[in-house]
């Protein structure tokens, strides 16, 4: 190789690594750049955020208002709290009486889904909206009602709010009422609500129910644990107290007086339909319509599609004509094939009751226990097994402290379905404080010498009791 040839691959390797120097240095310099524009436009986000947020978190509105539009312009993916505080500042406006700020509170839920999508839950929302434009009086009846349908429909799973449930079906039945709604849809909404309810009510008593089990057992909760129980305890209680609400509100329109009239001029034309006749035999069913329609209904249903509910319904007919095992049959056949959970738990209770009532307490009892397998927030199961417990005491123990002390076990089997089901809660704790004055007195335990011991039940009932330390 030449001089002059080594020279020049010498020359260019310079170059050439000169040049990688350069783009190297570039690519630093625009990735600094950038870099300091984003921290930059970071602090710039933080002190612009805070001019809103810091005054709305302390409920100062007429001061974070002036800031908000900056924040969701320059800053719309800053944070959630931006439209957390905001739903809050426009309902506390439109609340004081400023309509103008209804469209900023619906258009603040829209920013929110476009910018924080996963933590948005679009039917809870539609249906805040629509809460305070009826709580507001803001558009005719039928618009309220209107977005309330809109928003179930959209997301019936975040459409949990046990008030707007009840005003949902409320404008319903007002407008049934205003003659502006035919009756039928008002008792399918009637239908669709209460399963909601009961859904609902199934997940908060499903948890409470671990939580009491596990603090019976004698495991100390945590505070969290216990935090979570008044919690669980609330929600089923607003619940309850809807769902007690909507039954009074369909009241006065789903009585015998009504339902009979309206199926008979209906069957003609809808006798084919199974899902109508399903529905129709149900409310019938429900309010113990003395009516051959019911009986029509219940024949044709099972000749057009067998089902648990067909069998369901003649296992009712059977029982009511005193043919009890072939009601029980009919019932058997129900559960057997019947797989929507709520209506098993209307199976599984007819055929607890019908043990029940024949003194079978403990095939009673396991059918009353498959009832809160699947709805753990049924007290009234709790309160028949209780009732069970304490008309077996002649039959539970040897001694006359034994018998009474079976009281005790029916106190705390009453006492779990006031936890699990307020809607009952006043019946379950009186019932509960009627068995505990049935059971040993203090002056009993002392003299029995029994204090703080323990009481077994060899009879069908099984288990033990603990009886209380003086």
């Amino acid at each position: 190789m030449t001089d002059g040839l080594k020279r020049d691959i010498m020359i260019n390797t310079i170059n050439t690594t000169t040049m990688k120097t350069k783009v190297t240095l570039l690519v630093a310099v625009l990735a600094f750049t950038f870099s300091t524009k984003a921290v930059a436009q970071m602090d710039e986000c933080v002190t612009t955020a805070s001019l809103f947020i810091e005054p709305a978190k302390a409920k100062n509105y007429e001061a974070a208002l002036p800031h908000y539009d900056k924040v969701i312009t320059e800053c719309p993916k800053y944070s959630l709290a931006t439209y957390q505080y905001a739903e809050k500042m426009f309902k506390h406006f439109v609340e004081k009486g400023d309509i103008s700020k209804l469209t900023a509170y619906e258009k603040n839920f829209d920013l929110q889904m476009a910018n924080y999508p996963s933590k948005t839950k679009v039917g809870k929302n539609m249906a805040k909206v629509a809460q305070i434009k009826f709580d507001n009086k803001i558009g005719t009846m039928a618009e309220q009602f209107a977005a309330f349908d809109a928003a179930y429909k959209k997301d019936e799973t975040t459409f949990t709010s046990p008030k707007s449930l009840y005003t949902y079906f409320s404008l319903a039945k007002d407008l049934f009422e205003a003659g502006k709604k035919d009756i039928q849809e008002v008792f399918d909404l009637y239908d669709v609500v209460q399963e909601k309810i009961s859904k609902e009510e199934g997940k908060y008593a499903s948890k409470l129910s671990k939580l009491i089990d596990k603090e019976e057992a004698g495991t100390e909760l945590s505070s969290k644990e216990k935090k979570r129980i008044k919690g669980y305890e609330t929600n089923l209680e607003s619940y309850g107290k809807i769902k007690g609400s909507i039954d009074t509100k369909l009241g006065s329109i789903a009585d015998c007086n009504n339902l009979i009239p309206l199926y008979q001029r209906t069957f003609p034309e809808k006798k084919n339909d199974v899902g109508w006749l399903k529905s129709a035999a149900g409310k019938l069913n429900a309010k113990d319509c003395d009516t051959p329609l019911f009986y029509q209904m219940v024949q044709q249903l099972h000749s057009l599609q067998p089902s648990a509910a067909s069998a369901f319904y003649l296992g009712r007919l059977a029982e009511k004509e005193g043919k009890t095992s072939d009601a029980m049959n009919y019932y058997n056949q129900a559960v057997d094939l019947e797989t929507d959970p709520n209506r098993k738990v209307g199976y599984y209770t007819s055929i607890a009751e019908n043990f029940r009532k024949k003194g079978s307490y403990g095939q009673a009892r396991t059918y009353y226990n498959k009832v809160l397998d699947i709805k753990p927030n049924e007290g009234r199961a709790y309160l028949k097994i209780a009732q069970m417990y304490a008309q077996s005491a002649n039959s539970c123990g040897s001694t006359p402290f034994e018998k009474r002390s079976i009281n005790w076990l029916a106190a705390q089997m009453a006492d779990k379905a006031a936890r699990v089901d307020p809607s009952i809660a006043s019946t379950a704790r009186s019932a509960a404080s009627s068995y505990r004055q049935r059971a040993p007195s203090k002056t009993d335990i002392f003299s029995a010498g029994m204090a703080g011991k323990s009481v077994s039940f060899p009879c069908w009932v099984g288990g033990s009791v603990r009886v209380p330390s003086l």
